[in-house]
């Protein structure tokens, strides 16, 4: 199916990205413009994600959340105002990525869970972990898996992040075969702003599938260390094989 063309007002909006050559060659924005995306989690990671898809000209995307806007959430989910406090995450972040872009589409969607995960995934051509539920970050990826897909998958805690885009050849069961020990922003505290650094290079990640543009980090993971704004990547091997890591 051949994309739609991009309007004149579309060519203005988006042309700064469309003189990045590599973006411009692929026929990226189009790409774009045609895609559906499905965003997981609506927070500290969503966030980033949802702004960027939409400032980018994603043609579709649905939020799925099922929480409420807290006091605590808004040191980092600056995407939410005090006004919007009680509010569903889903419906405030669609709202403000709409008023971003009038171009793009923009759906909610109840949280993910084991009655709506097909259905969900299926309709999307791509799906965006930003979860901090570890039921409902391996709910996404048996789905996935399932259906031969792949996905965006982001992790911030403390001070520290990951990145990585999953497929079916290499899935996160594969490298956390479970959560173990492994705590949520609730449980651990997060820094307001490395949810918004992980968040936005998963937003890039998208993009690049999406656009079919450089290398995105399938098979690798992406490390970041806020206190030492070290960055590594590291070449995963399933469980049983330890990755190699590239600075």
């Amino acid at each position: 199916m051949t994309p739609d063309p991009l309007t004149r007002e579309e060519l203005r909006r988006y042309s700064r990205p469309l003189l990045v050559p590599e973006w411009l060659e692929a026929g990226a924005q189009e790409r774009l413009k045609a895609a559906r995306v499905l965003v997981i989690g609506a927070g500290g990671l969503g966030g980033p994600v949802g702004l960027h898809l939409a400032g980018s000209g994603v043609g579709q995307l649905v939020i799925s959340d099922g929480d409420t806007v807290d006091l605590s959430n808004l040191h980092r989910q600056t995407h939410f105002c005090s006004t919007d406090l009680g509010r569903p995450k889903a419906q405030a972040a669609a709202e403000r990525l709409q008023a971003l872009n009038p171009w793009v589409q923009v759906e909610t969607a109840p949280a993910l869970d084991e009655a709506n995960a097909v259905a969900l995934i299926a309709g999307a051509d791509l799906v965006v972990d930003a979860t901090d539920n570890f039921d409902t970050r391996y709910l996404i990826a048996d789905t996935c898996t399932a259906q031969g897909r792949e996905w965006v998958w982001g992790a911030a805690s403390g001070t520290s992040g990951l990145v990585s885009v999953f497929g079916p050849s290499l899935g996160l069961r594969d490298i956390f075969p479970d959560p173990a020990d492994a705590l949520s922003c609730a449980e651990a505290g997060v820094l307001g702003p490395v949810p918004a650094v992980v968040g936005h290079v998963m937003a890039l990640e998208a993009l690049k599938l999406l656009g079919g543009v450089g290398e995105p980090l399938r098979g690798r993971l992406w490390t970041f260390d806020g206190l030492t704004a070290g960055v590594r990547t590291l070449h995963l091997r399933p469980e049983g094989a330890p990755p190699s890591a590239k600075l």
